[in-house]
Formats: C-alpha cells, structure tokens, sequence
C-alpha cells in the first residue's frame, strides 16, 4: 500500500488556488515547449545512467503531481494507468518499487505522445480539483512546480549531453545563442561580511527543506571575487599545464584527471564547445561552464585563491534580485554569456551554477518530513557539494539566495563554473 505524504516541513505555499493555477498551467507548458522540436527517438534515448530521456523527464514530473497531489486528496481519483508508477518513480522508497535509472532509455514505450496524452490528463484533473484542495495538497502543488522546474534544467542539460555523442554535432534549436560580449569586465575582489551572520531560509515563500532551520554562522574576513571566472581565463589555466600539475589537484581529484583522460571542460574541443544549438566557438568573456568541483578546486589553487563557502556566497547573495541575470525563460538555445557589467558583484544569480566549498550537510536543527516528500533532498546529503546561484538554464523564478543545489564531485554535465574567493 502506498504511503501517505506529509509535507510539514516544506514551507507552506502562500499563494491562492487562483494564481497557484496560472503558475502551474505555465510550468507545465514550459516542459512542453523544451521538447517541441524533440523526435520519438530523441525524446527516448539516454546517453548515461546520470542523464535520463527528455520524455521521462515529462512523465516523472506528472507522476509526481499524480501521486502526491491527485492519489490521496482528491476522491475517487483513478491513475491513468497503474503501470506508469514502476516506470516513472525515481527514488522514492516509501512509494515502493521502480524501474532502474540507467535503463531509462529502454523505454521506447510508452511514447512521447502517449506522455503528452497522460499529461493533458493530469493537468485537467489539478486545474479541476485546486478550488477544493486542502492547504497541505496545495503546498504539494507548490512543491510539485518548483520540482518541475527542477527537471526543466535537468531535461536541458541531459538533452546536451545526448546530443553531444552524435559525431553530427545536431542542434536541439537551430537558432542564435546570446550575443557575444567582446570586452572582459575586469575582476576585482569584493570584501565579504564578516562576523556573525544569519543564513537558511527566512521564511515568506516557498523553500526546500534542505535550505532551512535558519541560524547563524561566523564568517571570518574574506573577499569574492566580483564575476564568475572565464573562459579565457580558464584557457591560461590550461595553456599553463593546470591538467598535467598534480601539486594543484586534491588526490580524488587528480585520479580522476588520470582516470578520464580530462584535459578541457566538457564540450570543449580545442577553440570550440558544443551547445543547444550545435558547435560554436568558444566565447573568451563568457563565464567558464560543465566543470567538475575537482576542476574548480585546481583552477582556484592555480588562481592563488579558494572557493567561497556557501554561507560567504550566501550573506553576499542577501538583498540581491534572485530573478535577476541569464535564467531560463522560454525554450530556446541557453548558453551562458559575458554581461559587459562593471558593478561589484556581478552574475551572482543565473548565468552558471558556482561551486562552493561547502559539503552537502543539514542545517543544524533540520528534519525531514516524514513520508515520501521526506526523501526529497535529506538522503542525499553525503558526499556531495553545493552549488549556489542557479543558471541560464534555471527557471527564472525558481532561485533565492538560500537555494543549494549539490552533485558529486566529479559531476559535471550541469553548467556548472566557479566564483573565487580569498581570505583576507
């Protein structure tokens, strides 16, 4: 029997059924778009196990939503098909047994027809039942856009990666890529506040779990820099030997550089790097992107710097337009780029997701709900590192300065760069 959901420990939604409605018909709509000049075949195919098909990303975010909000709140609400939950549950234990990840792309049916079929189905059935949804489903309405949004960028990103084994070099968008800014806005080292400082969600609005109890931390003295390291900055790194010095690298690190024969980050090939819409040539003033934390952790030693951790990120981030920068909004070739901006801190939100030095850990005090919503973010955190800032690729929308992402440190398929930072 499939477990009841409890999402206390979410924060509760604070929008009405009415605007809860636009917003969620919008984030639905947006998924369909990604994939509107997607094949069958394009849509099915899975080119690693940490990567899934772009039409599985459809049809998990409509389990999610069928499950979690429609299954229990609303009476004789019946599945649209009792098969679907084996194939499209990913990691929720409590929801009981599921089809492996890295088969994901044996799934040639059903089709990506039949999921947007599925999906039409589901969308009636939420639009219909929010008038009448207790608050604790409509905070799991919120939680399940913000979860789409969360697989808009991963659908993105796993689309890139596919597209990119095919010696065709196809585009996912046959169109331009942001415009090119043709001078670096120079870096310059922005002290960072210092003392004790409050960080963790503060409430009023929607947050994961994970990004809360809010507490206090002591910063000691340190400096970010103001932007985002470049690509031509990343090219001195690799014209200086930075991938054949092991005395910059962290042992797990330099392993890895041996082990896969890493010697640019992923896309590169020589003054070119793949994108959504096909081969370009490599931007010098755009920020550095698809780099692993071993590779920002080498190219900060290199720098004579470090990674910020995510609370000096974070108290820096305070005050600052979370919906500000490149973030995703509408389908298209995203693509980080240059701004030409000479303000202190630039790029801080949007552009590329920035590792910090902070490893994935709860909050003092956290707790994760209990049922399957509880599996959410909690059981991941081991041997991961946070990410802050969001992408071009983030919803814009989505982010807010206690956001934390986390991957692996050898992970490096999101486009991910780095911010540098120092003590002072």
């Amino acid at each position: 029997m499939a477990s009841q959901t409890d999402a206390s420990s979410i924060a509760p939604t604070t929008d009405k059924p009415g605007l809860l409605a636009q917003r969620f018909a919008a984030t639905r709509r947006l998924s369909l778009d990604l994939v509107a000049t997607l094949s069958d075949a394009d849509a099915s195919a899975q080119s690693m196990p940490d990567a899934s098909p772009a039409k599985w990303h459809l049809a998990h975010t409509t389990w999610f939503f069928e499950t979690f909000v429609l299954r229990d709140p609303v009476p004789d609400y019946r599945a649209f098909d009792d098969r679907y939950a084996y194939l499209f549950n990913s990691y929720y234990e409590a929801e009981g047994p599921r089809h492996a990840r890295p088969q994901r792309g044996l799934l040639t049916r059903p089709s990506l027809d039949d999921i947007r079929i599925w999906r039409a189905h589901v969308d009636t059935a939420v639009q219909t039942a929010l008038p009448d949804l207790p608050s604790a489903a409509l905070t799991l309405v919120e939680l399940g856009i913000h979860h789409e949004q969360q697989h808009q960028e991963l659908l993105l990103t796993d689309l890139k990666h596919l597209f990119a084994q095919n010696p065709l070099g196809p585009a996912v968008w046959e169109r331009e890529i942001a415009r090119k800014v043709s001078q670096f806005s120079a870096m310059k080292w922005i002290e960072g506040k210092a003392g004790i400082v409050g960080v963790g969600h503060a409430g009023g609005g929607f947050a994961f779990d994970c990004e809360g109890p809010r507490h206090d931390t002591l910063l000691a003295r340190h400096a970010l820099a103001s932007r985002p390291v470049s690509n031509g900055e990343w090219q001195q790194f690799i014209a200086d030997g930075g991938y054949h010095t092991p005395s910059l690298w962290l042992s797990d690190g330099w392993a890895w550089v041996q082990a896969e024969g890493v010697d640019a980050p992923a896309y590169w090939d020589g003054d070119r790097q793949f994108t959504l819409a096909g081969w370009q040539d490599i931007d010098p003033a755009a920020p550095v992107t698809h780099i692993s934390f071993f590779e920002a952790d080498a190219f900060a030693s290199w720098a004579g710097a470090r990674l910020p951790t995510e609370f000096e990120w974070e108290a820096a981030a305070a005050g600052l337009d979370p919906a500000a920068g490149q973030q995703l909004d509408a389908a298209g070739p995203v693509q980080p780029a240059a701004t030409g901006d000479d303000t202190d801190l630039q790029q801080m939100f949007g552009s590329v997701w920035e590792w910090t030095g902070s490893a994935y850990r709860p909050y003092p005090g956290f707790r994760a709900a209990p049922g399957a919503v509880g599996e959410y973010n909690g059981k991941f955190m081991s041997g991961q590192f946070v990410l802050r800032g969001g992408s071009c690729a983030t919803p814009r929308g989505h982010l807010r300065a206690s956001y934390r992402n986390f991957f692996y440190p050898h992970q490096r398929w999101q486009f991910t760069g780095l911010r540098l930072a120092k003590d002072i």
